[in-house]
């Protein structure tokens, strides 16, 4: 017999147009440029997004996946940079008095994303010092010369600004003394391709803020909402059954777009 709370969930009639909605955000926000514009075509919405702007950003977090951090941050510095309006008061402003209304106008400095935030910076270069490493170790005596190059003009530099740089650098700079299949977890951690995807959903999430849009996707804060909500029904001793499915285990119902709608992926996320 069913729980009277499964009953209850039953008699929910939730908007057709809200749940693609959600599907929607989910696949423009996670990267999924095909399976947005099909979805959307199926289910007539206008996405909110170009789906160009969306393969842009799967063209870079795919740079960062093979290990070309080089490509993904000429990449980043080639999309629409943003804008920042500075107060009169910092050095370099310039302005410009019309000759009728004689007022003041503050010329808007464009900002690429990197260049307002240095701490996603630093992370893509160290993390371009890994991949240089991984390459010089990868043979017996290979030439450390690139990655101690590399490290000397990039990332000294920056490491002094914050002591978390330059803990990273120094930690970076050990995998040149010992040998990479005898290093410690905390070493051996920096030349796991996790380390790459970490990267890559900063950048993304940098990406999504620089246009205006969602660093998560709503699905997500959905999903922390219904478990917080039920974490404090049991709290509060309601009468819930002994466990809530999210409804997220039906991979083999696939849609007639392709769109899995259980937890594996829709399509690679290189498209």
């Amino acid at each position: 017999m069913r729980h009277s709370f499964e009953r209850r969930v039953d008699d929910i009639r939730i908007s057709k147009a809200d749940i693609n909605a959600v599907i929607l955000d989910y696949l423009i926000n996670e990267g999924y440029p095909s399976a947005a514009k099909k979805f959307a075509a199926e289910a007539n919405i206008q996405p909110a997004v170009d789906i160009q702007s969306i393969q842009e950003r799967v063209e870079i977090r795919s740079a960062i996946h093979r290990g070309d951090i080089q490509t993904a941050i000429e990449n980043i510095n080639e999309l629409n940079p943003q804008t920042s309006v500075l107060s009169m008061s910092k050095p370099g402003i310039f302005f410009l008095v019309t000759s009728t209304l004689d007022i003041l106008a503050l010329i808007i400095v464009p900002l690429k994303i990197l260049d307002s935030n240095p701490t996603l910076h630093f992370a893509l270069l160290r993390l371009q010092l890994v991949e240089l490493i991984r390459e010089c170790t990868s043979v017996p005596n290979g030439d450390i010369t690139p990655a101690l190059n590399f490290a000397t003009t990039q990332l000294a530099p920056r490491a002094p600004t914050n002591p978390e740089f330059l803990e990273d650098l120094e930690r970076t700079m050990a995998l040149l003394i010992f040998p990479p299949d005898n290093l410690v977890p905390p070493l051996a951690s920096l030349l796991d391709p996790s380390l790459r995807q970490i990267v890559a959903n900063k950048v993304n999430e940098a990406i999504l803020v620089s246009q205006g849009a969602r660093k998560e996707p709503k699905m997500r804060d959905l999903v922390r909402l219904r478990a917080w909500a039920e974490q404090k029904a049991r709290e509060a001793k309601k009468d819930l059954p002994l466990a809530l499915e999210l409804g997220l285990d039906l991979d083999d119902h696939p849609t007639s777009s392709g769109v899995t709608q259980g937890n594996g992926d829709a399509e690679s996320m290189m498209t």
